[in-house]
């Protein structure tokens, strides 16, 4: 069964090569979407595939690369979408 979700990543996330191994790991499981940096300092997931795989990604999200300290994960399921065809690193944004 496919699904979605949307995490938020908090902590030293950035300058750790977190979007870079992010997008490994997601294409390694079939996962698409992307990650990005966020401009007050999180690292921000949006990732769709089956639940086996995003489970797999939520995981590594609350581990991160080795050079990464991760304090929260904050996880959001959504509802499946379909709107990628790969997973992506984006250039930084702002949440509103």
């Amino acid at each position: 069964m496919k699904t979605r979700v949307h995490l938020f990543i908090s902590g030293m996330v950035q300058g750790v090569f977190f979007r870079d191994s992010a997008k490994q790991v997601a294409q390694s499981i079939g996962l698409t979407g992307y990650v990005r940096n966020l401009r007050d300092g999180r690292v921000e997931v949006v990732a769709e595939g089956e639940k086996d795989s995003l489970d797999k990604m939520v995981q590594w999200c609350h581990k991160g690369p080795p050079a990464a300290i991760v304090e929260s994960v904050d996880v959001q399921n959504e509802q499946y979408q379909g709107e990628f065809d790969l997973f992506e690193v984006k250039r930084s944004g702002r949440i509103s």
